[in-house]
């Protein structure tokens, strides 16, 4: 997957167009990313010795990878984003890296 945890992503599709969040969470397996303060839920909840109460708890909710686009931390802006290696002196060496097709800048691993 392209976005990574903690990337800033701007949400393409749905209820939420538009809106900008941090990514708290990463789920593969699925292609979906949790997003802070994105795609709310609301969760009943049975009383505990943790939430003596009960009661009804909003909590955001996964949200598939395809409706979040990076944000370029140059440009500020919504970017794809392409792989693609740092140079070294040898093969071996040499690291991959993520990249924003618009700026040409490389996005550094915040996580």
């Amino acid at each position: 997957m392209r976005i990574k945890k903690n990337d800033q992503i701007v949400v393409l599709s749905g209820v939420d167009k538009g809106k900008r969040g941090k990514v708290l969470k990463v789920i593969p397996s699925e292609n979906r990313v949790i997003v802070e303060g994105i795609n709310f839920i609301s969760r009943h909840m049975r009383p505990s010795q943790s939430m003596p109460q009960g009661g009804i708890v909003k909590k955001e909710a996964p949200i598939h990878v395809s409706n979040v686009m990076l944000i370029d931390p140059k440009t500020n802006e919504p970017t794809r984003i392409k792989y693609g290696f740092l140079k070294g002196d040898e093969k071996r060496s040499r690291q991959k890296a993520r990249f924003s097709k618009k700026s040409g800048e490389m996005i550094p691993d915040q996580s």
